[in-house]
């Protein structure tokens, strides 16, 4: 039998989620996902996500892929699912692409940003969509430790405890943060890939930065030696974004 290799983006907002991959007993976008589309197609899917998200992290640009053999339009994959699925989960665009196309194997890069909202007063409204830091932050120092990320380097200090990524080495392309209205500040990274918990690990490292407990030059340091000990704590999920993958 024929089969289709079909590409989703995908946008959703994981408060409600223990991330991306599939576990028993919690529910997960993988899930939701394969669920609806088996009603969709009338198989079994499996759905290979670009990146494992963890619980309570967003995606504006998830990028997943599956083979199936069934025959409807692309249209039904984009309408189609969007009718089936939960107000938190929508597909963006659906697109059929060659066979050998792997969400995860082929991409060449991946975007993530994280959001904080740095005031006095925690916003009720946004308590799922950012990280509330109360106390003053430096952004001008924030930023020096940030470009200390920008080439190869091994990452050992900034991934969680029990990843399965056997190289730690990765290179980050650009690694930047923004001040906006309302008191936000936005952390972007570009890079061929991510340990598990490493955005994490790097942004909460950096608001120690911020808040003066320690210097710029302290990434640098972790870099070098990967001292996980030395690190800032790991920022919580909900202010974490898949934003972009390239192919």
């Amino acid at each position: 039998m024929t089969t289709r290799n079909i590409v989703l983006i995908l946008e959703y907002d994981g408060t409600r989620y223990h991330g991306w991959q599939r576990q028993r007993g919690d529910l997960t976008i993988q899930q939701v996902l394969e669920e609806a589309l088996q009603r969709l197609t009338g198989e079994p899917v499996k759905l290979i996500g670009s990146g494992r998200t963890d619980a309570g992290v967003h995606a504006l640009g998830q990028v997943a892929s599956f083979h199936t053999g069934c025959t409807i339009p692309l249209k039904a994959f984009h309408e189609g699912l969007n009718s089936m699925l939960p107000y938190d989960i929508a597909v963006l665009e659906a697109r059929e692409v060659p066979s050998e196309f792997h969400a995860r194997k082929s991409a060449l890069s991946k975007t993530y940003e994280y959001r904080i909202l740095n005031r006095v007063s925690r916003s009720p409204l946004h308590h799922h969509y950012g990280w509330w830091v109360s106390q003053t932050l430096n952004p001008d120092a924030m930023a020096a430790a940030a470009a200390f990320l920008v080439g190869e380097h091994d990452f050992s200090a900034f991934r969680a405890s029990g990843s399965g990524n056997r190289n730690p080495v990765r290179r980050v392309l650009a690694a930047r943060w923004q001040t906006h209205p309302g008191g936000w500040l936005r952390f972007t990274i570009t890079g061929n890939g991510f340990l598990r918990g490493m955005v994490r690990s790097l942004v909460g490292t950096m608001v120690e930065v911020g808040k003066g407990k320690a210097a710029p030059e302290l990434l640098a340091e972790l870099l070098q030696t990967g001292e996980r000990r030395r690190a800032g704590p790991t920022a919580p999920g909900q202010g974490l974004y898949l934003v972009e993958v390239v192919y």
